[in-house]
């Protein structure tokens, strides 16, 4: 087995959550359990491979938990596991300060826009 080997917390952190859309699935998952495809909808800038790539490694570190329902066609839910909901006081800090961040450069997310119109 691989040892992990960290220069600071915060390596750490990112060693779990910094992949380009990991911190984006875990904030949706906030809500509720989701289905890949409502991921691929709220998430449409993660091509599905990409996305499947980071259900996977939030899955095997722990952060989510994958659930097949056996209808057919089989439905697979993603859950946080109490582990992954660790992390959500950290997201909600990024949020906040990208609020920030987009009100200093003037900036309106795309989503705002989109509640807006």
């Amino acid at each position: 087995m691989k040892e992990l080997q960290f220069h600071c917390p915060v390596e750490a952190t990112l060693s779990l959550i910094g992949g380009k859309h990991k911190p984006l699935i875990l904030w949706h998952l906030r809500q509720g359990p989701l289905q890949c495809m409502e991921l691929q909808r709220l998430i449409p800038q993660a091509t599905p491979k990409m996305l499947s790539q980071q259900l996977r490694e939030l899955g095997r570190c722990g952060m989510l938990l994958r659930e097949v329902i056996p209808e057919t066609p089989p439905k697979t839910l993603y859950h946080l596991t109490p582990f992954g909901a660790s992390v959500l006081p950290v997201l909600d800090a990024m949020c906040s300060w990208g609020e920030g961040y987009l009100e200093r450069e003037a900036v309106t997310p795309c989503c705002a826009a989109q509640k807006q119109g």
